[in-house]
């Protein structure tokens, strides 16, 4: 399968699970599915393309230098310098601000915020991963300091 099919398919599998997570009722079943089916098939795809491309058996980091440096920004860019490394680095993504999300509909489910609050705020968790996140994290702090509770 080449990394453009594999980029296509985790970008699909995320807006079925964020379209869901926005769009359909919350009952057990669809938050396990977005879980299991979304983040945890995106974490499966991360660990897999990640431990093939850091051990070289496909689409080699780097050229020149294909030892991985987390520690410098030329090191960083040489890891999204092939087809490989962007689609690895965007799946990376996709399974955080996916978990992330999950997180803040679970989270304004039980604070009682109606969805027409929290979908804005998925989507711009969807859209910008951090600033969706300090949105909520703004926006939940007086209800969960009202009702006493911080997790």
């Amino acid at each position: 399968m080449s990394w453009e099919a594999v980029f296509g398919a985790v970008n699909l599998l995320a807006m079925v699970a964020w379209a869901a997570l926005i769009l359909v009722p919350r009952k057990p079943v669809l938050l396990a599915a977005v879980l299991y089916l979304g983040v945890g098939l995106l974490c499966l795809v991360y660990a897999a393309g990640l431990v093939s491309l850091l051990g070289g058996l496909v689409d080699p980091v780097g050229p020149a230098n294909p030892a991985v440096d987390f520690t410098t920004i030329e090191g960083v860019r040489s890891i999204f310098g092939s087809n490989g490394g962007v689609t690895i680095g965007w799946t990376h993504y996709l399974a955080f601000d996916l978990f992330v999300g999950l997180w803040i509909a679970r989270d304004a489910d039980a604070k009682q915020f109606s969805r027409l609050v929290q979908a804005p705020i998925l989507l711009a968790t969807f859209l910008a991963g951090p600033l969706g996140l300090l949105v909520w994290l703004v926006v939940r702090e007086r209800r969960a300091r009202a009702q006493g509770r911080w997790s």
